[in-house]
């Protein structure tokens, strides 16, 4: 094992201990306390929370993957070209207006919980995906699509067997950066009460309480590293599967 998959597997066990068995930290949480403060998160389980929290960031990710890279293949069609700029203003939604507006124009509709947060987490994870997408679609080896052409591959079978497993490496780099924006920005949703480690966050705040708020922000923090350090890895293995497969179709 590798010192950087080592020092991997240390930070994770440490997060899952933290998570299973607070208690065990609270002597280091205590120096962040004052006045008899709890050292330890006591309004809820931290593993129920970040659990709910990563289900939350889960499904919305999946939601803006499966519109992301539907529109991009879309509009990288003969038929759908000229709705580029319409996709384009769809997936940049998300970026004009700011999560926490989002979240203020959705409660009257859909009142509050998660519902909200879900809204806004998949508007602002749009844009990367989308972006991503387009860019993988449209610029793979001309040899490769030619060759795939020339094998008598029609347009359905090189969309599925060449030109996504080829752009998917690109695919899966909007995902991860929508991913770790979805992780932090998903912590405001606790102001409309949506279950997420931002309730952490916002009652050590509420009760001059730093050891809530360094648990809350350091789980969050983790969770953003290792998940992303796991992405990078998979596309980095992707891309060589990728290469093999376009030395193959050509």
């Amino acid at each position: 094992m590798t010192l950087g998959n080592l020092i991997r597997a240390l930070v994770l066990a440490t997060l899952v201990l933290l998570l299973v068995s607070p208690d065990l930290f609270s002597g280091f949480f205590n120096l962040f306390t004052k006045n008899n403060q709890p050292a330890i998160y006591n309004q809820g389980s931290l593993l129920d929370i970040t659990v709910e929290h990563l289900k939350l960031v889960l499904l919305a990710t999946l939601a803006s993957t499966i519109l992301a890279v539907g529109l991009a293949i879309i509009v990288t069609r003969p038929f759908g070209a000229e709705f580029l700029p319409l996709s384009r203003s769809l997936a940049n939604i998300g970026q004009t207006f700011p999560p926490v507006a989002v979240l203020a124009l959705a409660v009257p509709m859909l009142g509050f919980g998660w519902q909200p947060t879900l809204l806004a987490l998949f508007l602002y994870g749009l844009l990367p995906i989308f972006e991503n997408t387009l860019t993988g679609l449209t610029n793979l080896p001309p040899t490769v699509t030619d060759a795939a052409k020339g094998m008598g591959m029609t347009g359905w079978q090189r969309l599925v067997k060449v030109e996504l497993p080829l752009a998917l490496p690109v695919i899966l780099a909007g995902v991860r950066l929508s991913v770790v924006i979805s992780l932090a920005t998903a912590t405001i949703g606790s102001t409309v009460a949506a279950r997420t480690l931002g309730e952490v966050i916002i009652a050590g705040l509420l009760s001059s309480n730093t050891a809530f708020v360094l648990q809350g922000g350091l789980i969050v923090g983790v969770l953003a590293v290792l998940i992303y350090d796991a992405l990078a890895a998979l596309e980095r293995f992707l891309m060589a599967r990728t290469g093999q497969l376009g030395r193959a179709t050509a």
